[in-house]
């Protein structure tokens, strides 16, 4: 066996791109391996063809709003399908090439193949033992299909080849409606499918304010046929597969399942550690380090399911690759939780969930975008936002929201949450007139009502003046 190598990185997602940046930095000595096909899960098939899907989607729902607009002629504008996905698939093609270009230097650093462990310091690559004095294990996730399932064969659908299809219905069902579900129903929707919903619960996009999620689920039944609360079975009919859902019935072409995701840890060798593992075969990884046990082995991204989010797992890369090769783990301060939904409105939740808060010591702030000028010039005055603060002290706690262009109002609800800003401090900020932030502070003005007052030379006094055009 030659002499051991410095780290071994398996997996070349996004968390495993950002450890090899890391790497790269501090050693030559290294290997990265990836099993299956390189450019990134996001670039792939999740993010990046998503939001594609999205945006083609929402362009074409637009037409809808055209007559009050005082815009004719929107009876004429059509969906073509297979060219909506075309350029799903263009643009898809050119992200995966930015991530290809990531590795496309690394000559026998780089190998394509199936990477097991046989140890904290000793990695099989496709029957080779390979020596290491560090693992950053970064394999990353799977979508969720019931076994039973695979028999309909190219009629189960998920993201994995939903972007693939040349072509699709007319007759959808989508199986789930946490965050991805949401996004795709709504999309496919909105590009003139016939689109049956199904979950097993009673929230929706990860939210867990009743009031909030009161609304997104309103705003979806206009769009959607959705059944909410029993498990959704299939069967195969004359004509399509059946899925039935307690005394609901849809007969569809398609199914797309978006129940999750698993992490691929199957067959990883993760029992050969010597370390405790749960009853799905996860090891305990520490979220500051990324570490296993006290192990020379690092775990990122999607592989431990704990936050499966882009951003997060770049960070739990970087975090990963200066730490497997540092004499010791630096411990890091995570940023402030914060997970988008690019359904129409926007769904977002930022900071501490209302589910994860003390309700006798928190105060919610609220605004209802139906009558907010902005939203209302735009026709899209629909949706609510709920900040909210700890009562003691007025610090932003979290947020949850189904709002016009919600992603940029979570952005800056995360950024004061991160700088540790209180509801006062928040209203001494200055917002323009008239924007759809000015609803952040009619929220923000509602948490305030709640709070023990500030100081009246401060403008975060400065209360609202009563006229709905001019908030």
């Amino acid at each position: 066996m030659d002499q051991p190598l410095d780290t071994i990185i398996v997996g070349a997602g996004t968390a495993g791109l950002a450890a090899l940046r890391e790497v790269r930095k501090r050693t030559q000595n290294y290997l990265i391996v990836n099993e299956g096909p390189w450019g990134t899960t996001c670039a792939r098939v999740g993010c990046m063809p998503s939001k594609t899907l999205i945006e083609a989607a929402n362009a074409f729902h637009r037409r809808r709003a055209f007559d009050e607009f005082g815009l004719r002629g929107a009876d004429g504008l059509t969906a073509d399908l297979p060219a909506v996905l075309r350029r799903v698939r263009a643009l898809r093609d050119d992200f995966v090439a930015g991530a290809l270009r990531a590795t496309s230097d690394l000559g026998t650093a780089q190998h394509s193949g199936r990477a097991t462990l046989l140890g904290p310091g000793l990695v099989d690559i496709d029957g080779v033992p390979h020596a290491t004095r560090s693992i950053i294990i970064a394999t990353g996730s799977r979508p969720s299909v019931p076994e039973e399932w695979l028999a309909f064969g190219d009629r189960i659908l998920t993201t994995d080849n939903l972007f693939e299809q040349p072509n699709l219905g007319p007759r959808v069902a989508v199986i789930g409606m946490g965050p991805l579900g949401v996004e795709i129903s709504q999309a496919l929707a909105r590009l003139g499918l016939e689109v049956a919903a199904f979950t097993t619960g009673d929230k929706l996009a990860g939210l867990s304010d009743l009031s909030v999620n009161a609304e997104l689920t309103a705003l979806l039944k206009k769009e959607m046929v959705l059944h909410m609360g029993e498990p959704a079975e299939l069967r195969e009919v004359p004509g399509g597969i059946e899925v039935s859902s307690g005394s609901n019935r849809v007969v569809v072409d398609h199914v797309i399942a978006a129940m999750g995701r698993v992490p691929n840890i199957q067959h990883l060798g993760l029992e050969t550690l010597g370390v405790p593992l749960d009853e799905h075969g996860m090891p305990e990884v520490d979220p500051q380090t990324l570490q296993i046990g006290e192990l020379p082995v690092y775990m990122a991204g999607d592989a431990h399911g704990e936050r499966p989010l882009l951003h997060e797992g770049a960070d739990e890369g970087h975090i990963a690759g200066i730490n497997a090769l540092a004499g010791a783990p630096q411990r890091f301060r995570r940023r402030t939780p914060l997970s988008i939904v690019f359904c129409d409105p926007q769904v977002a939740v930022v900071g501490q969930r209302l589910a994860d808060l003390d309700c006798n010591r928190t105060v919610t702030g609220t605004v209802d975008f139906q009558d907010q000028g902005r939203a209302r010039a735009a026709l899209h005055n629909h949706g609510r936002l709920h900040l909210y603060a700890d009562q003691a002290t007025g610090r932003l706690q979290g947020a949850e929201m189904c709002a016009p262009q919600g992603e940029h109002l979570a952005h800056l609800v995360a950024l004061a949450i991160q700088q540790k800003l209180t509801v006062h401090e928040l209203l001494g900020m200055p917002f323009y007139h008239p924007t759809l932030e000015e609803g952040l502070r009619t929220a923000l003005r509602d948490a305030a009502r709640q709070l023990p007052s500030a100081r009246e030379s401060d403008l975060a006094t400065c209360g609202d003046i009563g006229v709905p055009a001019l908030e």
